[in-house]
């Protein structure tokens, strides 16, 4: 659910509603959500939760020399990915098209409303959440 790597850093879960910003926490070596007007906590997603972007998703390539990209979407839905390794991130936005861009790519500073969280029954796994891909089909320009 907070896949940030963000142990020193305070958390909570998303509520629909919040405007988050992609942001580099401090104390932590990676990039993740934090509420508007919350700027040190950690805000934590669920698989299946829906996001609307204000503008079209940037996020940084694998080699810096190749710089940043752009999803010609708004809208994601975040999931996790490469469950089966321990030793990466797992947190994960894919978009309408298919493209899946790992959250710790994200430029920071962009903005994104909390459209929908996941519907849970009790005993049962969330719905909408998609089964967790291969790191092969994950993508991480």
């Amino acid at each position: 659910m907070c896949d940030y790597s963000l142990h020193l850093v305070a958390s909570r879960p998303a509520k629909v509603g919040d405007t988050l910003v992609a942001t580099e926490f401090e104390r932590s070596i990676t990039r993740g959500f934090a509420a508007v007007g919350e700027p040190g906590v950690a805000i934590c997603l669920q698989p299946g939760t829906e996001l609307a972007f204000e503008h079209n998703v940037q996020y940084d390539r694998a080699f810096s020399l190749f710089g940043k990209a752009r999803v010609e979407h708004k809208v994601a839905r975040f999931r996790q990915v490469n469950m089966d390794d321990p030793n990466v991130h797992h947190d994960a936005l894919e978009f309408p098209g298919g493209q899946i861009v790992m959250v710790t790519r994200l430029v920071p500073g962009q903005r994104a409303s909390v459209l929908q969280l996941p519907v849970c029954s009790h005993g049962q796994g969330h719905a909408g959440a998609a089964a967790p891909r291969s790191s092969r089909e994950a993508i991480e320009l």
